[in-house]
């Protein structure tokens, strides 16, 4: 997988996920601009990181929520580097209550970041990239909850599903400019953001729930989107790419014990 003289915003990119895939990048060569909203020092970490393995990185403070912002970001890019080639589209945000019960502000923002933030991001670079007449490719993470419907995360569940029409429609409405669209479902992959919802032990014990006995690891959802974004997949587009260690499988069946 070689994505020399690449350049691609990771949207997210100083923790989880969006990190994991920063470095993958950064290890098949690609100059990664890393997004982040609150947490500078972070983002420089792995800029550093990136910087120790030959690349360029830039680190970008901002809100994708806000569409301006996005717009900015993208801007300074082209302006450091000449061009963007690419986005992995990871920010996200999410409260989990009951929907009878859920704080309208915290289901907003969940759909604001998660969604819109997603759109935006998409936007900006698609609008670049259409202007560089270079082709391009795009990630978006999204998530089997946009297909399963997971009790207490309505927003996010919404917001998932969404963004997994959105990319497609965005796949057929770009493949004439040369530009894939790809869509990531990780499943359940041990970050920071899982903090909020779960303890350790419960994490664990979790753990031992999904199919394969584990969560998954940041940097294995990085090296899926490197994969996808490199030549190798030049005749990908429009496709959802699921690595979850089969939690979307009926893990909750005993069946093959002779139970329901």
């Amino acid at each position: 997988m070689d994505l020399s003289n690449q350049k691609i915003l990771v949207t997210g990119g100083s923790q989880g996920i969006g990190r994991g895939a920063a470095l993958e990048l950064a290890k098949a060569g690609a100059n990664v601009a890393v997004n982040y909203r609150s947490n500078s020092e972070a983002a420089d970490s792995i800029a550093d990181e990136i910087r120790a393995l030959g690349c360029q990185a830039l680190v970008l403070q901002g809100d994708v929520s806000v569409q301006a912002e996005v717009e900015q970001m993208v801007s300074t890019v082209v302006q450091e580097w000449g061009e963007i080639t690419g986005l992995v589209s990871n920010a996200a945000y999410s409260d989990r209550e009951l929907m009878i019960k859920a704080d309208m502000e915290g289901f907003k923002r969940t759909v604001d970041v998660s969604m819109w933030g997603a759109f935006f991001a998409v936007r900006a670079v698609s609008q670049q990239l259409v202007k560089q007449e270079n082709g391009g490719s795009i990630i978006v993470v999204s998530s089997p909850h946009a297909k399963i419907p997971f009790p207490t995360a309505m927003a996010y569940n919404m917001s998932k599903a969404a963004i997994d029409h959105m990319a497609r429609t965005a796949a057929i409405e770009l493949a004439r400019h040369r530009i894939r669209v790809n869509v990531v479902h990780p499943g359940w992959i041990d970050t920071p953001g899982e903090r909020k919802f779960f303890s350790e032990e419960q994490l664990e014990e979790g753990a031992k729930n999904i199919p394969w006995g584990r969560l998954g690891q940041p940097e294995e959802i990085g090296r899926l989107i490197t994969f996808m974004m490199s030549s190798d997949c030049d005749y990908m587009t429009g496709n959802t790419a699921l690595m979850d260690g089969g939690i979307s499988l009926p893990w909750w069946s005993n069946r093959e014990e002779g139970k329901q």
